[in-house]
């Protein structure tokens, strides 16, 4: 089995499962691996017939649909990078995110983008749409039609940058990071192997696909363990469909961040459903998971929650909590490093025992090799040999990975640092707390002081 590809590991399970469910749109069709493996092969060749050369940049701007689904693995498949796009920027976003990534070629929905075509215009950049009417129709894609016999498939390469996302971090410019197959191939198997997806897995996809968490953890390692997956009706999340959906496709899992799990648990308590279904596990990542919320997804649905640790330059995940029967999960850690090496380093590059606070570090064939056209961002994230992530943080005597807080965003109180998650744990642990966020402000006496704003009965209240 080719695993230093992403699109090398897709063939592999689409010659194992070709007759299994793969991906489904809510309430519409079904597709099996071995037809979507035909769609995207055939979208691929129009790729490539239309000018698409190795290394163009594809963007994609597209709610949850099929046809972006089939349009990502056809421009990765290209050797083409593919850039997915939040369907619902604006002109002056797009034209930023256009131009920093180089696109070649935009493609939307067959509805179209007026903002998105408006931005690829103004920069001279091809459009094109792309629509599938049904599970046995032939994709439509309005690109100039050529001869496909004559062109030949393009063979990957571990190196070819098949994903480039923005990231934000703590700087106002966000940074571009191109992530090669190498890369989503070594995620995805990651992923695959600490929460041992197989083909028996199914879920439903509540993330956009157009940040890492959704694409790599819902997606792909979905479609690496020829697992099922199935996408929302409406291109998006909906609490009032969420469950019918994780019912009707037989759900044995879900991945979120933690606004939605909290959105999930006020659905169960205003309007529960009959009967839940019996998860393996609910995962959650991309932000801190309060205690309080953790405690109350176990306690409803009797699944163990399992958080994890991810960013954008690891191709997302970096660690988690194990399931149960591989070790124990912990409320407020975001578990062990997987697939990667992971270390605590002081302001000299010195790695740090265990408990001993510093930033966290890792290094791993799933790691950015830098951003692109920005030296000075790739200077200070790699140093000592490592990727700094610029989170503070501790692994405890078993090896789990404790957040304390962004390097940046520290208070300074008369000296004394203060982590603003904690101040937000303990916040939302009071029981008339919905959300809370802590930050520092100017203080004259202590050069910092800590500030909240939380949420509660739907009031907001800023409190020093």
């Amino acid at each position: 089995m080719d695993t230093s590809t992403l699109t090398g590991l897709l063939k592999c399970v689409t010659g194992e499962f070709p007759q299994r469910r793969a991906v489904s749109v809510s309430g519409t069709f079904d597709l099996t691996y071995s037809q979507l493996h035909q769609l995207v092969e055939m979208a691929a060749s129009r790729l490539v017939a239309a000018g698409v050369l190795p290394g163009d940049v594809v963007a994609l701007a597209f709610p949850n649909s099929i046809e972006f689904v089939i349009m990502f693995l056809a421009v990765i498949n290209a050797r083409a990078t593919a850039a997915p796009l939040n369907a619902a920027y604006t002109a002056e976003e797009f034209e930023f995110y256009l131009s920093d990534s180089d696109t070649k070629l935009l493609i939307t929905s067959h509805e179209g983008n007026s903002c998105a075509e408006a931005a690829a215009s103004k920069l001279n950049i091809l459009s094109a749409t792309a629509s599938l009417p049904g599970a046995d129709s032939e994709l439509v894609l309005t690109l100039p039609e050529s001869d496909l016999i004559s062109i030949p498939q393009p063979v990957n390469e571990s190196s070819d940058v098949a994903l480039f996302l923005h990231t934000s971090g703590t700087t106002s410019r966000p940074k571009g990071v191109p992530l090669t197959q190498l890369n989503l191939a070594s995620s995805m198997l990651n992923i695959k192997t600490v929460y041992r997806l197989t083909e028996s897995d199914s879920t439903v996809i509540v993330l956009p696909l157009f940040h890492v968490h959704g694409l790599v953890a819902g997606l792909l390692s979905s479609l690496g363990a020829g697992a099922s997956l199935a996408l929302p009706s409406s291109g998006r999340f909906s609490a009032s469909t969420f469950w019918k959906d994780m019912i009707k496709y037989d759900a044995t899992w879900y991945t979120a961040v933690p606004t939605i799990h909290q959105i999930i648990i006020d659905r169960h308590f205003s309007n529960p459903e009959p009967v839940y279904p019996k998860l393996r596990f609910i995962r959650s990542c991309s932000a801190s998971l309060a205690p309080a919320i953790f405690d109350k997804l176990e306690e409803i649905f009797g699944a163990p929650v399992l958080e994890a640790y991810a960013m954008t330059e690891a191709a997302h995940l970096m660690s988690s909590n194990p399931l149960p029967e591989d070790g124990p999960h912990k409320a407020g850690s975001v578990g062990k490093p997987v697939g990667q090496e992971m270390a605590i380093l002081d302001e000299k590059g010195v790695v740090q025992g265990a408990k001993a606070e510093g930033e966290v570090c890792i290094k791993g064939p799933n790691v950015t090799k830098g951003y692109k056209n920005n030296p000075e961002a790739n200077r200070m994230a790699f140093r000592f040999g490592w990727f700094h992530t610029g989170d503070l943080g501790y692994l405890d005597s078993d090896g789990y990975l404790h957040l304390v807080g962004r390097i940046k965003e520290l208070i300074n109180r008369g000296g004394e640092k203060i982590s603003p998650i904690e101040v937000d744990a303990v916040l939302v642990s009071h029981p008339d707390v919905a959300q809370a966020v802590a930050f520092g402000v100017p203080d004259d006496k202590y050069g910092e002081e800590v500030s909240t704003n939380k949420a509660s009965n739907s009031r907001a209240q800023k409190h020093p």
